[in-house]
């Protein structure tokens, strides 16, 4: 019988699982921080330092390639992950992961060209898929719903942790030509060694969880057609802008894509029990709205997160070790948010109210990043930031525990992946189609304050000043100028240098666009808040995963 539920404010150990203790429970936890804290600081220090390593790759232009092959296969691999460890366990499928994707590491550290280091990329994601959803489900497994969000919370703090870390270290290798003879920009993958290996100690160490096998098929079928499915379509979300979205390839992309998500239901269908992503899932209303909403969250995340780099950057002028370290407003909001709730859904058991707050926040927030340009004070930006953070970690965890709680205990590997699987696809889709968004409307706007500015004595003096005109720094302007051309934005490092009067046209025009995409983001997020407040609550139950699975029917 399952154990009775305990009062909202009762001790941790009336709900947390009996077969381990508060003490076993961090040590485990210990174990599982770091490896996501692996996935989590890859993706902000290679994001730091990519333009460097393609510079010294001589691969400038195909530097987009190495974070879509990463981003496929991590995506892909995830739900792959969350069924295997329902069928054969979660500690060899996480040290599987782990192993990986340090293996996948010390390769991209030996890459001579950019075309290898996609493909040691796409090794390295083929590990990154498990390294998040199987260290969500495996707290699923040890700790009951009731108590799980209070340590769910630790895991945004790592989030929190490595997109400041992470920036300044990856500032800090790329910008040195050589560190202990070894060139400095290999050391962003070298790190994750001594990581991993610390990752692989303690998880082999510490990580016992009960599992029980049973009769099973493996779902080749399924994964080889969401494979199909998801390839070509990502493919496309990142390279889409380059290619432009009505073109042969893109067109081709979307038609082999729903060519090949159609093929993976049909497989699903067959397959029933043994599915990669069991279709009854979806007669699940917290299932499907809570699937629903964490992908729109993840639209407009990421679209959040990826436009404030830019803003202060290129607007604000900061290098990108100094935007790592302007974004810990964020971080804090992120993690304030993150524990208060978390506390606080372990003391009352309530846990719907968190999303719907958080996806207001985070529309309040993105709305308020409309109304940041060229002048903005960062207290202001400082400010607006603590707000959208506040909104992210309020609803990151409190979905995926909805969806945990929702969902049979047999199936909490896969029921876990496919919750991080619909927020990764949200993100992709977010940052792909926002920052298209962006620089398709940027060249008009940057135009149109052109045209405004021949209005402006500040600009036309700067343009009279035979200073100005013959300092090289100025060219990409003036040129731009004097043959009626857009100015060209594949290399913006010459804004932080051209005379201020004749960069800020420009700088207006990103703050312009940014504004608008803010403001679209904002709309889109309005669909998740519909989705969170569609979703029934169901109550949390008081026991683990594991003794839940141990329980008789």
């Amino acid at each position: 019988m399952p154990a009775p539920a305990a009062g909202g404010g009762g001790p941790a150990a009336a709900t947390i699982s009996p077969s381990l203790s508060h003490k076993q429970i961090l040590t485990i936890l210990a174990g599982l921080m770091v490896g996501m804290f692996l996935a989590a600081l890859d993706q902000t220090i290679v994001a730091t330092s990519i333009r460097t390593i393609a510079d010294d790759l001589d691969g400038l232009s195909l530097q987009a390639w190495a974070t879509t092959a990463y981003l496929i296969t991590a995506t892909i691999t995830t739900p792959l992950y969350g069924k295997l460890s329902d069928l054969y366990g979660r500690k060899p499928l996480f040290l599987t992961a782990i192993g990986i994707f340090v293996i996948g590491s010390v390769a991209c550290t030996f890459a001579t060209t950019m075309y290898q280091l996609a493909a040691f990329r796409a090794l390295q994601g083929l590990g990154a898929g498990g390294l998040f959803s199987l260290a969500l489900t495996i707290i699923g497994d040890i700790v009951a719903p009731r108590e799980r969000a209070r340590y769910q919370g630790y895991f945004v703090a790592v989030f929190g942790t490595s997109s400041v870390l992470g920036p300044v270290a990856g500032g800090f290798f790329a910008g040195r030509a050589e560190l202990l003879g070894i060139s400095g920009w290999r050391w962003v993958f070298l790190i994750n060694v001594p990581l991993g290996i610390l990752a692989l100690f303690v998880v082999s160490k510490v990580l016992n969880v009960p599992h029980t096998r049973r009769d099973h098929r493996i779902d080749w079928p399924g994964a080889l057609a969401l494979t199909v499915g998801l390839v070509p379509l990502l493919i496309v979300a990142e390279q889409g802008r380059t290619w432009e979205w009505d073109s042969g390839r893109s067109i081709t992309c979307y038609v082999i894509g729903g060519v090949g998500l159609l093929a993976f239901l049909l497989a699903e269908r067959r397959i029933g029990e043994d599915a990669l992503l069991p279709l009854r899932f979806f007669r699940s209303g917290v299932f499907s709205w809570g699937s629903g909403a964490a992908f729109v969250a993840g639209l407009g995340m990421f679209g959040g997160i990826a436009l404030l780099p830019l803003y202060l950057q290129i607007v604000k002028g900061a290098t990108p070790t100094e935007a790592g370290l302007l974004t810990l407003p964020l971080v804090l909001g992120i993690m304030s948010m993150s524990i208060f709730s978390g506390q606080l859904i372990s003391r009352t058991g309530r846990y719907k109210i968190w999303p719907i707050v958080g996806l207001t926040l985070m529309i309040v927030g993105l709305l308020l990043f409309t109304r940041v340009d060229v002048d903005t004070p960062f207290w202001q930006t400082a400010v607006y930031m603590v707000v959208f953070g506040w909104g992210l970690g309020a609803n990151m965890q409190p979905l995926t525990l909805a969806v945990q709680n929702a969902m049979p205990p047999k199936d909490m590997g896969v029921a876990t992946a496919s919750a991080t699987f619909f927020r990764q696809m949200g993100g992709t889709l977010g940052t792909a189609v926002f920052l298209s968004i962006l620089f398709s409307t940027l060249p008009d706007r940057i135009a149109d304050n052109f045209r405004s500015a021949a209005g402006d004595p500040g600009f036309q003096a700067a343009l009279a000043d035979p200073a100005v005109t013959s300092d090289p720094v100025n060219e990409p302007v003036l040129g731009a100028l004097r043959s009626g051309t857009p100015v060209s934005l594949d290399d913006s490092s010459f804004l932080s240098v051209a005379d201020p009067r004749l960069a800020r046209p420009i700088l207006a025009g990103f703050a312009g666009s940014m504004s608008l995409v803010f403001l679209i983001g904002a709309a889109v997020l309005v669909v998740g808040l519909v989705c969170v407040i569609a979703m029934k609550e169901v109550p949390l139950r008081t026991q683990s995963g594991v003794d839940a699975r141990r329980a008789p029917e």
